[in-house]
């Protein structure tokens, strides 16, 4: 009986200790989720604040592009000042050299004598090709370097009937 006393005492132990191990394993376990999940919280936090700065920023940064699409388009529109369209001027006429054709086509035409001679950032044909051989003439765009002579030009033109804006 004694020794059955023992053995029993002995699984008694033997239990304990397991369930010490059992208890212990599951701690760990426990623990380590508990520090993954910490660790998702951080990283979860800081995604929230830096989410928190750029809204923030939001209203000046939305400032700051309408700013910008604003200049932009008071730039285009600068750059675009200075283009004058001419229309009804048969293809070839220029022959090839559109600029020196106008150079000597709008003084003559207007019968304004200009402070000094035309200058043109650039000057071409706008419109397919194809426009052109099918016998539409397409227009003449031309740059001009002095928004002066562009004002001269516009005036006179509508002095005389040449020109409607």
């Amino acid at each position: 009986m004694k020794r059955i006393l023992q053995e029993i005492a002995t699984v008694g132990r033997r239990l304990a200790a397991m369930e010490t191990k059992v208890t212990d394993l599951a701690m760990n376990s426990i623990r380590t989720d508990i520090a993954g999940f910490q660790d998702r919280v951080s990283d979860l936090d800081r995604c929230l604040t830096d989410a928190e700065g750029r809204l923030s920023n939001m209203p000046d940064r939305d400032q700051k592009l309408q700013f910008l699409q604003n200049k932009l388009m008071y730039l285009e529109d600068r750059s675009r000042r200075d283009n004058v369209s001419f229309f009804w001027i048969l293809e070839q006429m220029e022959s090839m050299d559109v600029r020196a054709f106008l150079k000597d086509f709008l003084p003559e035409l207007i019968g304004l004598v200009f402070s000094h001679t035309l200058e043109f950032q650039r000057t071409h044909r706008i419109g397919p090709l194809h426009r052109a051989i099918s016998g539409k003439s397409r227009s003449i765009i031309a740059c001009f370097h002095r928004h002066k002579q562009v004002r001269q030009l516009l005036t006179a033109a509508c002095s005389q009937c040449l020109y409607d804006h």
